[in-house]
């Protein structure tokens, strides 16, 4: 079966694209290798996204986002996108051994948590360390964790765990954050929530589930052992564009390159949401971006097709 349009990923930007592109009656199919929301469904509640109101969890928004593009008729089937080719006008989708066939390709597959790279932090995954908050903040009810970051996902983060949490120690290899000045001083008056400045972590340790964070003053090599039976990390995100490499153009840090239209440097394959090269990754920008690679991809098929 080939298809006019094949979005790669279901984030805000990607449901957006199928929305748009759907609704614009062209033949639409969203590849997505979870569920669909992204980073998005994970966040506790999204209060900067115009008209949603105050309230609303990042789950339920992009359940919304979901149901209103497939009204429209856009498909989506669970697979993993593994390679994109090329044949004359067609743009193959491969999914191991399967190939989905389209006319153009919008590529939204957002990016991933960053790690910290330190010991302990693989082996003691999902047994202390989290990346989400938001999934696994009630398991530590009554408990002392640690958040690892300064933005604010971080703070986001840190001031979500306080509702189950006894004690958040957010540390931070600076001696300021970096998160929104709304936050930071939410983050200050919560009673909850300490800060440890000009520190890194160098090793998560524990016997069957974390028990100390060893952290290292930058500013003087000192280390301290913190007890934490659990530990965020909040320090940014990797695209998730692995696969693309030798197709489109990425940036020195992964990102795809595009212009304002989203267009990559191949003709037909467009890239939106939080893999682009761009100042602001946000749910609003993302669900910008989702718009005008499904016009833009719209607007290359009827060109194609003249």
């Amino acid at each position: 079966m080939e298809w006019d349009v094949i979005i790669i990923g279901g984030g805000p930007a990607g449901l957006t694209a199928g929305l748009y592109a759907a609704r614009a009656r062209l033949k639409t199919l969203l590849l997505e290798k979870l569920v669909p929301g992204g980073q998005a469904s994970t966040t506790a509640e999204i209060e900067n996204y115009p008209g949603a109101g105050k309230g609303i969890t990042g789950p339920e928004l992009t359940q919304r986002m979901e149901e209103q593009a497939r009204e429209f008729g856009m498909e989506i089937i669970n697979k993993e996108v593994n390679e994109i080719k090329l044949s004359g006008r067609k743009r193959i989708v491969k999914c191991g051994s399967e190939e989905f066939v389209a006319k153009a390709v919008i590529i939204a597959t957002g990016a991933e948590p960053r790690k910290l790279g330190v010991p302990g932090e693989d082996g003691f995954r999902g047994r202390g360390v989290s990346y989400c908050a938001t999934c696994d903040g009630a398991f530590f009810t009554g408990k002392r964790v640690m958040v690892v970051g300064g933005g604010d996902t971080a703070i986001e983060e840190a001031l979500f765990l306080t509702r189950f949490a006894e004690k958040v120690i957010v540390v931070h290899r600076r001696d300021q954050l970096r998160a929104t000045r709304v936050l930071q001083d939410r983050a200050f008056k919560n009673k909850k929530i300490e800060v440890i400045w000009d520190s890194v972590v160098k090793e998560i340790k524990g016997k069957e589930l974390v028990e100390e964070v060893i952290l290292e003053n930058v500013k003087t090599g000192e280390t301290v052992n913190v007890p934490a039976d659990g530990v965020f990390v909040a320090i940014g995100y990797s695209p998730s564009t692995g696969f693309l490499k030798g197709l489109v153009e990425l940036d020195g840090n992964g990102y795809v390159i595009t212009d304002d239209n989203m267009q990559t440097n191949i003709p037909g394959v467009f890239a939106a949401g939080d893999l682009r090269q761009k100042p602001l990754r946000q749910v609003v920008t993302a669900v910008s971006d989702g718009a005008v690679a499904a016009v833009s991809a719209s607007r290359y098929i009827e060109d194609m097709e003249k």
